[in-house]
């Protein structure tokens, strides 16, 4: 008796995460995705600078201008929501039984994630552009070279990924899409506005600037504002004292997110 076996073929890991990656960029340009982000970049600019911009002009502006001041917390801003489709995309995954069928497949088991931050990192990127247009039209512009400006973007998406990477997880272990994604920009929402990127931190009361001046959003504002840089001569150089604790923020993080990410994969998955 002859038996027949089948081998299995063995899985083409960059082809599927392409194909998982467009299954989630290609709707993004049918549905709006992109145009909902690309409004809310010059909304959050509109909505920050045309009201604040003579109320927060002062001699303890250590910028030159508003603009220059305000451009890294819009970036930031934009970026945290783009980041937060994350959390929607994989929620909607998980409820609908999604991840536990891509489990069934030979597919290797971080593709879908990879694809998802994938999606996310191009999302962040298109928010990231459209944020430094937007500041470039109410007189933001960089000041330093070329390394700096790029610097610049690569430390804004840094943030970005690990705020996509973040969202993942939760949204993974979520099983309400949309409540989930409410409750993410919550928090983004009060960091970003008791940070620095709003004011300098000698205007907030005093009993808070301790939290203020020292909480991850106003710790990558400064590292942002340095590398931007500007025609001011208080600007702050670009130094280990500034960046540091940024990427400290950015990495740590990450490194929280890790086991957390391995215990809810394991389970929910």
């Amino acid at each position: 008796m002859t038996v027949l076996t089948a081998n299995r073929p063995a899985p083409a890991t960059v082809q599927q995460w392409w194909v998982l990656t467009s299954r989630l960029i290609a709707p993004s340009l049918r549905n709006g995705e992109v145009a909902v982000g690309i409004v809310t970049s010059v909304v959050a600019t509109a909505g920050f600078y045309i009201p604040l911009n003579r109320l927060m002009d002062g001699p303890d502006l250590p910028t030159s201008s508003y603009a220059q001041y305000l451009l890294p917390l819009i970036t930031l801003q934009a970026i945290a929501f783009a980041s937060v489709t994350t959390a929607f995309r994989a929620a909607t995954d998980s409820v609908q039984g999604l991840n536990r069928r891509l489990k069934a497949l030979p597919i290797a088991s971080l593709t879908p994630l990879a694809a998802r931050i994938s999606a996310s990192f191009y999302r962040c990127t298109i928010a990231l552009a459209v944020a430094i247009i937007c500041g470039y039209v109410i007189g933001f512009r960089f000041h330093r070279g070329p390394l700096y400006i790029v610097a610049f973007c690569l430390l804004a998406l840094l943030t970005g990924l690990a705020l996509s990477f973040i969202g993942d997880v939760i949204g993974t272990n979520s099983r309400n899409p949309a409540a989930t994604t409410q409750w993410l920009l919550l928090p983004q929402m009060i960091f970003g506005y008791l940070s620095v990127g709003i004011q300098p931190v000698q205007r907030f009361p005093e009993w808070i600037q301790p939290v203020v001046r020292n909480q991850p959003i106003s710790q990558i504002v400064y590292a942002l504002q340095a590398l931007a840089g500007d025609s001011a001569p208080g600007t702050a150089p670009v130094t280990w004292s500034v960046i540091g604790p940024a990427l400290a923020w950015v990495a740590g993080l990450i490194a929280f997110t890790v086991p957390w990410a391995i215990v809810v994969y394991r389970r929910r998955i």
